[in-house]
């Protein structure tokens, strides 16, 4: 089976509800793609996916979860001069919204 040529770090979130707010920090210009699990087994295999995100010129980049299912997160350093360091935080939707009214 033929894999990504590039290098990428790859975050298994689990199952998450719609609306739930992933926020990426990157120390260098990154693609970040948030996809579904079958997306995720899609870019694997380098067949065409889907994803939210892209190149994340700025740092931290905040993508929020379309809808309910079990989510991947991967950075990756295609089309870029290395891998970023990275961490990533999930907030649930509640907290989210608390946070954006406060």
């Amino acid at each position: 089976m033929a894999a990504p040529s590039f290098r990428f770090k790859h975050f298994d979130l689990k199952g998450q509800r719609a609306g739930t707010a992933v926020e990426i920090t990157l120390n260098a210009i990154n693609n970040v793609r948030l996809m579904t699990a079958g997306n995720f087994q899609r870019f694997k295999e380098l067949l065409d996916f889907k994803y939210v995100g892209g190149v994340a010129k700025k740092s931290p980049i905040r993508l929020v979860i379309p809808e309910d299912g079990h989510w991947h997160l991967v950075v990756d350093m295609e089309g870029h001069r290395g891998l970023a360091d990275c961490s990533v935080k999930v907030t649930p939707p509640a907290a989210a919204a608390q946070r954006k009214a406060g």
